[in-house]
């Protein structure tokens, strides 16, 4: 009987595993996507589904990659998004059904439209607008001087300025890209005169802006929908089901009035998407304390094991290119080349390897503190006096030893001068980590920027200023107490 019982829980263990599981939804780094992450998750709680929401984890890229690989189960996503960005295949004005058949092969389903269609828009300052009687896109072809600023995404993507620009062919040069949330305030401050819109973001009446007519009709529908990874039908289908109830609930006003709640009157996405289904919100908002005690563990957690993998591999590179002139060029070039790469790519470079969240984040922080210590380590081997290594030798000591009991301890101060500085650096670039749902002090950083919050900005830099210091006062004493005392004194002199 015990067999049977055996062979039962093994057959039962796979399914009570997915069980256990929460669902993960992300969302994209803007507001509308959070409220909606926020949506889903509170309706899969209301069906009883557990389910954990990933947030801002960056652009369309990062998490149409996160979902193919599995690192989240679903996110919102927009149909014109999907057949000018994510699939090739398809056309231009194709309709759900048609992409349900071309997203199967790949293991992903849709839902239907959550009920409004956030399209891309140009939009100008009404007064400037009026004053150059610009209402139509077509009207800008003959205002070669006035300046753009449009998101990073939309410079880059087929459906955002490159077609848009050859559509209607705009003649104008100063094209800059910013990012998104921060385009309303260049906008606002007359740094440009017009920027890119999504159609309910709460900020068109705010800051009184005309959206121009697009005459050629160059942008296609972005209706709402989400997007899942298809197991879900096996391993959750009550939260499948979840999402496709809120197909249709969503009008365009129903949306632009949430985001406004949010952008504007600072309420909480948590809160807002509670209202909005007519549930209560859970505990999203933990106290400050609380909030920076967590995010102090996960920034620590990026920052140590991160500098304590450089540190086992940058010393010995150290040591190998001091000992081979030829093998330290390349170990020193290899290391250059890998702190010429900007940070954000490089966070973006790991998630094909290491998916997205913690490790991809703690891989770039590594790559990116191996130059400072192998170029320590090799500047402080071989300033060692020539005579000081002969008179080592002479006394017969082996190679490794004189390494370990000589050359080491003469070189610490510059090892360690390199790992301080690989420490700090890292504590800084860490903050990036948020951007790929790493956590850490960028996480508040981040949403403090999208929401325009200078205290969440601060509730991140601060915190992030002071461990900086903390990890430097901390190597410095590690490097007082390490060197001996009769080179103390002689640095001292």
């Amino acid at each position: 009987m015990k067999y049977w019982f055996i062979a039962a829980l093994v057959c039962l263990l796979p399914s009570m595993v997915l069980c256990a599981t929460p669902v993960r939804i992300g969302s994209k780094q803007f507001t509308e996507s959070v409220i909606l992450g926020e949506v889903a998750r509170l309706a899969a709680r209301q069906a009883g589904v557990q389910a954990q929401h990933q947030r801002e984890l960056g652009g369309t890229s990062i998490l149409w990659s996160a979902l193919q690989h599995g690192d989240i189960d679903a996110y919102p996503e927009y149909t014109g998004t999907l057949t000018h960005e994510l699939l090739k295949n398809v056309a231009a004005d194709a309709d759900i059904p048609t992409l349900r058949a071309a997203l199967k092969p790949l293991g992903i389903g849709i839902t239907d439209s959550l009920g409004f269609n956030d399209t891309y828009a140009i939009g100008m300052r009404e007064d400037r607008a009026s004053q150059l009687d610009i209402r139509r896109i077509s009207d800008l072809t003959t205002h070669p001087e006035l300046s753009f600023g449009f998101s990073n995404e939309f410079m880059d993507r087929t459906d955002g300025w490159p077609g848009l620009r050859q559509r209607y062919g705009l003649p104008q040069t100063q094209v800059r890209g910013l990012d998104h949330i921060l385009s309303y305030r260049a906008l606002s401050s007359k740094a440009v005169d017009a920027i890119d819109l999504y159609s309910t973001d709460a900020e068109i009446p705010y800051y009184h802006l005309r959206t121009l007519d697009d005459d050629k009709h160059y942008f296609p529908h972005y209706d709402a929908i989400y997007l899942y990874r298809l197991a879900l039908e096996q391993n959750s289908p009550a939260f499948v089901e979840a999402l496709r109830k809120l197909s249709g609930r969503i009008d365009e006003n129903a949306m632009r009035k949430m985001n406004a709640e949010v952008k504007l009157q600072g309420k909480k996405e948590t809160t807002v998407a509670a209202d909005f289904l007519g549930v209560k919100p859970d505990t999203d908002g933990a106290g400050l304390l609380s909030r920076l005690l967590q995010r102090t563990i996960e920034h620590l957690k990026l920052v140590l094991i991160s500098l304590t993998a450089a540190v086992l591999l940058a010393v010995p590179l150290g040591v190998f290119s001091a000992r081979s002139k030829r093998l330290g060029q390349a170990i020193m070039a290899a290391s250059g080349v890998l702190q010429t790469i900007p940070s954000l790519a490089m966070f973006v470079f790991m998630i094909p390897f290491f998916g997205i969240g913690t490790w991809p984040a703690i891989a770039a922080l590594f790559l990116y503190s191996l130059l400072p210590i192998v170029r320590n380590t090799y500047t402080g081997l071989v300033g060692i006096p020539a005579d000081l290594r002969e008179s080592a030798a002479a006394l017969g000591l082996p190679r490794g030893v004189r390494l370990r009991r000589v050359e080491l301890p003469m070189a610490m101060r510059s090892i360690l001068a390199g790992v301080k500085t690989a420490a700090v650096i890292n504590v800084g670039t860490a903050t990036l980590g948020a951007l790929i749902g790493a956590g850490g002090y960028g996480q508040p950083i981040v949403t403090g920027i999208r929401l325009d919050d200078t205290g969440l900005i601060l509730e991140g830099a601060i915190p992030a200023a002071v461990m900086a210091l903390l990890v430097q006062g901390l190597f410095e004493g590690i490097e007082r107490w390490l060197t001996p005392r009769g080179m103390r004194l002689e640095a001292r002199d």
